[in-house]
C-alpha cells in the first residue's frame, strides 16, 4: 500500500470518527437528580465530554483539510 493510499484510508477513518463525535455532542445531558447526590459530578462530566468531542472533531477536521490541500 503506497503512502497516498494510506493517507486516504487514514483521512476515512478521520471522517468516520468524526461522525461519531458528533452523535456524542448530540447526545442530551442526563438531568440532575436531587436525591443523587453524585448528579452534579455527572453533569460536569458530560459536559466535557461533549466539549471534547466538539474539540476532538474540529481538530480531526482541519488535520484532513491540510492533507487534502
Amino acid at each position: 500500500m503506497e503512502i497516498k493510499e494510506i493517507k486516504l484510508e487514514i483521512i476515512k477513518a478521520g471522517e468516520r470518527a468524526v461522525k461519531q463525535l458528533i452523535k456524542v455532542a448530540k447526545e442530551e445531558i442526563i438531568k440532575p437528580d436531587p436525591q443523587d447526590e453524585l448528579a452534579a459530578d455527572r453533569l460536569k462530566n458530560a459536559a466535557a465530554t461533549k466539549k471534547l468531542a466538539i474539540f476532538d472533531a474540529f481538530e480531526i477536521l482541519n488535520r484532513i483539510q491540510e492533507e487534502e490541500n
